[in-house]
């Protein structure tokens, strides 16, 4: 039988390692925003996606230690709402939808909101859900294409008018805050085990993905966050469409 007095001290506790890669993430959030005030907008993409690596490892290095913890679950949401929720609406709307007006704002708060309700609808169902598939765009692929977007833009100098440049960027805003409260299942990626071993050729492909986006990060990034923020919607047709199939033959 467990011993519930030790099970339950250890979710009481603070444990330093996955936490401290915890507050690398907030910090991370906290410097793009910082960034954004001093017009460094790509500086503040590319500490949205140090964030993304840092949220991916905390998680992981806990498990991997089993170090766990109630407090390291509420303090990892709270630095995802700073990183992933606040700081890309802040960045993109400081770099392109200010001359929206209250359209530009509007588009940021409903990122904002999205992010919020997806991190809160995560962690009422953390249980329950299939592990295999995140329900919604998950608030870091959302952060990613926000920032992808604003990276890709400001490393390319894209040749677009300002006016084109800022709806496009509202498009992306509104596209990700909704994407994030829909029920589109998006691969999660869980499943995957650091110690379970892989054939050789797992090893070159992650080779060819490392080659391919050092190429242009923030081009290379930026399309596969497209593909990945599309991929839900996609699986989820598929999925209706294989379940009329099936009621048709049943019927039949």
């Amino acid at each position: 039988m467990p011993d519930t007095n030790e099970e339950t001290r250890r979710r009481r506790s603070i444990y330093l390692l996955p936490n401290a890669f915890t507050t690398a993430n907030l910090f991370a959030g906290f410097y793009a925003v910082v960034q954004a005030m001093n017009g460094r907008f790509d500086v503040a993409a590319i500490a949205i996606f140090a964030a993304m690596v840092f949220d991916g490892m905390d998680g992981r290095v806990a498990r991997l230690t089993n170090t766990q913890s109630a407090f390291g679950e509420q303090y990892d949401s709270l630095s995802d709402m700073t990183s992933f929720g606040v700081a890309p609406a802040l960045v993109i709307y400081e770099w392109a939808m200010q001359d929206l007006g209250r359209w530009g704002w509007l588009a940021a708060f409903i990122y904002v909101v999205g992010a919020a309700l997806r991190l809160a609808r995560f962690n009422t169902r953390i249980a329950t859900v299939d592990k295999r598939f995140f329900q919604g765009l998950p608030s870091p692929a959302a952060a990613a294409l926000v920032a992808g977007f604003v990276w890709v833009a400001v490393d390319n100098k894209l040749n677009w008018p300002a006016a084109s440049i800022a709806w496009v960027a509202f498009a992306v805003t509104v596209y990700a805050g909704v994407a994030m409260v829909s029920n589109a299942p998006f691969y999660s990626g869980k499943t995957f085990a650091l110690g379970r071993s892989v054939p050789f050729w797992a090893l070159l492909a992650l080779v060819a993905v490392f080659v391919f986006i050092s190429s242009d990060p923030p081009l290379m990034l930026f399309g596969l966050f497209i593909v990945y923020g599309l991929s839900g919607w996609v699986l989820m047709a598929w999925r209706w469409r294989r379940a009329r199939q099936l009621k048709r033959r049943s019927v039949s």
